[in-house]
């Protein structure tokens, strides 16, 4: 379990090590180092997801490790609710960025192991503070950094730990 400390609230994360075992050890990688403290929220689309892990306030990127292999063939889907790495169109791109699905996106569930079927890895779901991710999914957005849906006002994951 992990929990993610932001300015509107806890959400507790159940984390599936035994469906992405790899996945699952790079996220408390980065969770146990503290790489997420003082991170945004930094991508919200309201009726499909949150996303986070990769910026400081201000639109600054994080220098991240490597990226890790896609196990989204893991029989994991993309539901309301769950956690799913975040990735370029490359399928084994995703490194520390991650989303919340604010409802069920089976578009991106993995299909076949080629460039349209990939999908995005399931590695676990919020069990507690899912109407914090509902106050996330409807903050006002606009466009910054070169970035579009950045929140306004920062969403900020003050920390992280695991519990």
């Amino acid at each position: 379990m992990v929990r993610l400390h932001t300015n509107l609230g806890v959400i507790a994360l159940e984390l599936d090590a035994g469906r992405a075992p790899v996945t699952v050890r790079n996220f408390l990688d980065y969770v146990e180092s503290g790489f997420y403290s003082n991170t945004v929220f930094h991508r919200v689309i309201d009726g499909f997801m949150v996303q986070g892990g990769g910026f400081e306030p201000g639109m600054r990127q994080k220098p991240t490790q490597g990226s890790i292999k896609n196990e989204a063939a893991n029989g994991l889907k993309n539901d309301r609710y769950t956690i799913a790495m975040a990735r370029t169109s490359e399928p084994h791109s995703a490194s520390s960025q991650f989303f919340i699905n604010v409802k069920d996106n089976n578009f991106l569930n993995h299909t076949a192991p080629n460039a349209e079927g990939w999908g995005y890895c399931v590695f676990g779901r919020v069990v507690e503070g899912q109407d914090i991710v509902d106050k996330i999914k409807k903050v006002k957005t606009g466009r910054r950094g070169g970035h579009d849906d950045v929140p306004v006002e920062d969403v900020l994951i003050e920390r992280a730990e695991v519990i």
